[in-house]
């Protein structure tokens, strides 16, 4: 054993020093084979400005993209989640109408391409239906309290359409992922427990709520976690049809500037700033479900058997 960790470890160091040679030549040819002039005094300016009106500094180009970039995430997780949840009961459930309908909408969904999703929703779709909803008329009728509370939220006044169109498409998108993770999450509870729910009394909408569902959702926690930061990463495509998003921003910036490698690395950056939170925050919200596991699983056993849980 003493032998195998020494390999193992001696392997390792290998490998890093490989890494780390890799990354110096890289380096190397980047600082002195790259006919590049470095500007990157300049990008600062373009995250942070100095308001002289107010007196302020606040969010400028990149960082508004990034923003926007954060609620399309929060609100296109959202909504891909019950949308997915709906799919996945319908495709588990009894009616086979609900199961052809919810079938239809993955199989579709899952076998186009984003773009092609973007625009078939948001010219044919999207465009007919939400302008009718006159929100962004309704959004600048509306008083101050509420327009600052919805460009915090939601958009400025005057890009709520196209930014709730953006929402649904990237939720459609998303949501037809999500239903085969949950369905799978759902089908992956053994049959025995709903067997025992159901000699307990309970029906069926009760022994989703209380027994099935949150198995599922422990069980696929991870991937599901590893969608929404896939869903951050997939927000970018809206940018084509111009909601000003963090690449959105970065590209404009970028054509004016010619600040090429500058914006596109700061870019990466602010979407690492959203995505490596997220998977720190998850590995420990499953390593503590992991804890809990033994425990529930003891009482629901206790529970179907009719015993006492102490």
């Amino acid at each position: 054993m003493i032998r195998t960790r020494r390999t193992s470890l001696s392997l390792d160091l290998a490998l890093l020093a490989l890494l780390a040679c890799l990354v110096g030549f890289i380096a190397y040819r980047i600082t002195v084979h790259l006919d590049y002039a470095w500007h990157w005094g300049e990008i600062p300016q373009y995250i942070l400005r100095h308001d002289d009106r107010t007196g302020r500094w606040v969010p400028n180009y990149l960082l508004r993209g990034l923003f926007t970039t954060l609620r399309l995430s929060l609100w296109g997780g959202l909504l891909a989640l019950a949308l997915g949840l709906a799919m996945a009961l319908a495709r588990t459930g009894r009616s086979l109408y609900w199961r052809l309908i919810a079938r239809t909408y993955v199989l579709l969904l899952r076998n186009l391409p984003p773009l092609v999703i973007i625009f078939l929703f948001y010219f044919f779709l999207a465009d007919q239906l939400i302008p009718h909803l006159a929100l962004d008329v309704r959004a600048r009728k509306a008083g101050p309290g509420v327009r600052w509370l919805l460009s915090l939220l939601v958009a400025e006044p005057g890009s709520i359409s196209a930014f709730l169109s953006a929402v649904c498409t990237l939720a459609l998108f998303e949501g037809a992922y999500i239903t085969e993770i949950l369905r799978a999450g759902i089908e992956s509870v053994e049959r025995g427990q709903w067997e025992a729910a159901h000699a307990l009394g309970l029906r069926r909408h009760q022994v989703l709520r209380h027994v099935v569902l949150p198995q599922a959702f422990r069980q696929v926690l991870p991937t599901l976690a590893g969608q929404f930061i896939s869903l951050v990463k997939d927000s970018s495509i809206v940018s084509v049809i111009s909601i000003q998003e963090l690449t959105y921003q970065g590209s404009q910036l970028m054509a004016s500037t010619y600040l090429t490698i500058e914006v596109w690395v700061t870019v990466a950056l602010m979407y690492m700033l959203l995505t490596f939170p997220c998977s720190l925050l998850v590995a420990r919200l499953e390593a503590r479900l992991a804890r809990r596991h033994g425990g529930d699983g003891h009482d629901w056993g206790c529970l179907c058997r009719g015993e006492e849980v102490l």
